[in-house]
């Protein structure tokens, strides 16, 4: 049996929502999930856009670095 381990040293995240509340909170929530892999924050990246019916929508992109 063979059994590898590898360090993940980088990683890229997708988010979205309808408000910036909740969009916050499932970011910190991956932030706190990613300590355990030994990854930080190492750039964040967001965009809201207006519906036609005037709905907003919230997204972000985060990359997460190893700790070094």
């Amino acid at each position: 049996m063979n059994i590898s381990l590898d360090l993940i040293e980088d990683k890229i995240e997708f988010f979205e929502a309808d408000d910036l509340q909740t969009l916050e909170k499932k970011i910190n929530e991956q932030i706190e999930h990613n300590k355990a892999l030994l990854l930080h924050v190492h750039h964040v990246s967001h965009q809201m856009q207006v519906a036609e019916n005037g709905k907003r929508f919230y997204s972000a992109v985060v990359h997460f670095k190893a700790k070094k």
